[in-house]
């Protein structure tokens, strides 16, 4: 699946170096699990000296005028990572979730969040819930690389392919007109790693909201496609992100 996924995003790549991508996604998360396990055990301080922080200026100003926002990151680098960097930050948080499918390992990442003092939200009927901790002025944080069901999601272009991503992203930053700030983080070495926050993502508010919600969803699609192309062996590429396909006529691309 991971050297299917490489082919189809960098077609134009040799297969030794796609293979060269896949080994070392491996490794990653290999790192990924003892480095979580360490987290587990040591004071959150200890984590932090091995993360750094970019563009923590773009949030602040974010924050200082909308008193809240959407933060698009994706299963790029360590991210359960980004639930300790947010100590950091300074700012209350607030993450949606889905249970693991393994339940040994959805009890380590809930720890983890925990510990990091974030609030969890359930993925299902996470509406509500979402809404009133915007109003409380938090950063809500969704993961948007996966594949999404035709019900939950849209077909925008990722990596030159039709992806089914999830609109509920851009359904709430168009209901709300709150802006959505991307934010990835990075390994730079055994627990060392660079949080990367980006300028907020523009809403257009002159849209119909069913237009403004694809043209944001392919946005965010976007800004996830360009932060995986600085580390393509930091993201999560076992998942069948194209699984969902669109009907052959409605799609005008490859």
């Amino acid at each position: 699946m991971a050297l299917a996924n490489i082919a189809l995003a960098f077609p134009g790549v040799t297969a030794t170096d796609r293979r060269r991508v896949c080994r070392a996604s491996f490794q990653h998360l290999g790192l990924m699990f003892i480095e979580l396990c360490a987290v587990l055990s040591e004071p959150p301080e200890r984590t932090l000296e091995g993360i750094a922080l970019d563009g923590l200026d773009h949030l602040k100003n974010t924050m200082e005028t909308h008193g809240r926002a959407l933060v698009l990151t994706a299963h790029l680098g360590n991210w359960e990572l980004l639930a300790v960097a947010n100590r950091l930050m300074g700012f209350p948080a607030t993450v949606v979730v889905r249970p693991l499918d393994a339940p040994w390992l959805d009890v380590v990442a809930e720890r983890l969040r925990r510990k990091a003092g974030i609030e969890l939200i359930d993925k299902r009927g996470a509406l509500r819930p979402v809404l009133r901790a915007l109003q409380r002025g938090r950063l809500v944080g969704l993961l948007l690389d996966q594949n999404a069901s035709r019900r939950e999601g849209v077909f925008v272009s990722f990596f030159g392919r039709p992806a089914s991503t999830s609109k509920s992203l851009a359904v709430l930053a168009v209901r709300t007109q709150t802006p959505v700030v991307p934010m990835f983080i990075y390994r730079e070495g055994f627990q060392r790693h660079r949080v990367v926050i980006h300028p907020p993502l523009p809403v257009d508010p002159t849209r119909d909201s069913e237009g403004a919600v694809v043209e944001l969803t392919q946005r965010c699609a976007t800004a996830i496609e360009a932060a995986i192309g600085i580390a393509p062996d930091q993201w999560l590429w076992v998942h069948d992100r194209w699984r969902t396909r669109p009907a052959a006529a409605s799609w005008p691309g490859p």
